[in-house]
């Protein structure tokens, strides 16, 4: 049954939001007001794929675009070039054309959820095409509308000067630009993670100093592992929308328990009542595991489809149930001759470098056929037909030339 559109509205202020300001009941009112708002977020190219740390925020967007709202996902070409300061160090600065290549899959990736074409489609914007025009003059003037102390509240500012490492003057700029995205496209409301919401909030002043204009923003829960670390791709532990169905199955079966309600609530399209059911379920003593089998299955079948996604289930199920290998895995052709082990793996693709080759043999993550290779020195032979398997997901069958 289609929802209506005040349970629309409550699913969107309640579902995996993390804070509204200046209050929920303000954008309520707006959004009850049948009026069209204009909406973003942006999403910086560091690395060459959204993740789904990404998709928390876009599926959000999905809501407003829903309710019939301008929706604009603004590719920050710009900003990444400087990069949104981190609590340790400096990022390193990405190069135009870093950036262009990371970002070349984006729409069609978030075109997985939003829709880009045909009724209310969503905007893409990119933020150079007004940074870039920006005056030395434009930027002194922008600079008045901020102060130090202001810059030096946001809590990773702090962090870095206790811990004595630099700090960098063009690293106050990041989330002047960031506010000036805001101002550039006359917005109403902006969307993002928890962990941006000093940025967020520049904009939100930003908009009242120089248009008179009351900005909402929407910040959302943040997808964390267990140690708190933000799963994406600074912490490198990341499912990416260019994982393979099997991968993105697995990498969620890999998670802790504890996530399992979280994931439902911000990864996937679930209702707030049906996350209430799955936490109840959990509670009454449902195995944690059948549940976190169909999180696994709903994220799969969003990104990829639900017929992948049941072969994604059965391949882990004869993998880590039956302890078999998988029916199909990459068949690599090598001589009759030994090889030392990272070079195997190298040759297999099953590694990157021979660094993480090491890495892998001294942790005891290197199998061939079902033997545990203990030293990454070792020479081995393989027989035609041996199984070569990294980890827990990845295989390769050797083939005798």
């Amino acid at each position: 049954m289609a929802k209506s559109k005040s349970e629309q509205i409550e699913e969107l202020l309640e579902k995996g939001v993390a804070n509204i300001y200046p209050s929920r009941k303000f954008l309520e009112e707006r959004l009850d007001s049948g009026q069209k708002l204009k909406i973003y977020q942006g999403f910086d190219p560091t690395g060459n794929t959204l993740h789904m740390g990404s998709m928390v925020g876009i599926l959000k967007l999905k809501q407003f675009q829903e309710l019939g709202h301008e929706v604009i996902f603004l590719i920050g070409d710009y900003t990444a070039m400087i990069g949104d300061p981190d609590k340790k160090t400096a990022r390193q600065p990405l190069t135009r054309e870093q950036v262009l290549a990371n970002c070349r899959d984006y729409q069609k990736q978030a075109g997985k959820i939003l829709n880009f074409k045909g009724k209310n489609p969503v905007a893409l914007k990119f933020n150079s095409q007004w940074l870039s025009k920006l005056t030395f003059a434009d930027t002194l003037n922008l600079l008045t509308n901020f102060t130090v102390q202001r810059m030096l509240e946001r809590d990773l500012f702090e962090e870095r000067i206790k811990s004595g490492n630099p700090l960098y003057l063009h690293e106050f700029m990041y989330p002047i630009m960031q506010a000036y995205d805001s101002v550039a496209m006359d917005v109403d409301g902006e969307i993002g993670g928890n962990d941006q919401t000093f940025n967020m909030l520049s904009g939100r002043d930003l908009m009242r100093n120089l248009k008179n204009k009351e900005k909402f923003v929407l910040t959302m829960k943040l997808l964390e592992d267990p140690t708190g670390k933000k799963m994406g791709k600074t912490e490198g532990n990341m499912i990416t929308l260019n994982d393979s169905p099997a991968d993105m199955f697995g990498k969620v079966m890999s998670w802790p328990d504890n996530m399992i309600t979280l994931g439902f609530e911000l990864c996937t399209q679930s209702t707030v009542s049906e996350v209430a059911d799955i936490e109840k379920m959990l509670k009454s003593g449902v195995n944690p595991r059948d549940l976190k089998a169909e999180l696994g299955k709903e994220i799969v079948t969003l990104y990829h489809s639900k017929q992948k996604a049941l072969e994604a289930e059965k391949e882990f199920n004869q993998i880590f149930r039956e302890k078999n290998n998988p029916d199909q895995m990459p068949e690599i052709k090598v001589k009759n001759q030994s090889y030392n082990i990272v070079n195997l793996l190298l040759m297999s693709r099953l590694v990157d470098s021979k660094s993480e080759g090491k890495r892998l043999v001294e942790q005891n993550g290197v199998k061939l056929d079902d033997k545990t290779i203990v030293s990454w020195k070792a020479d081995v032979a393989p027989k035609n037909g041996a199984v070569l398997k990294v980890g827990k997901r990845k295989f390769a069958k050797l083939i005798i030339k």
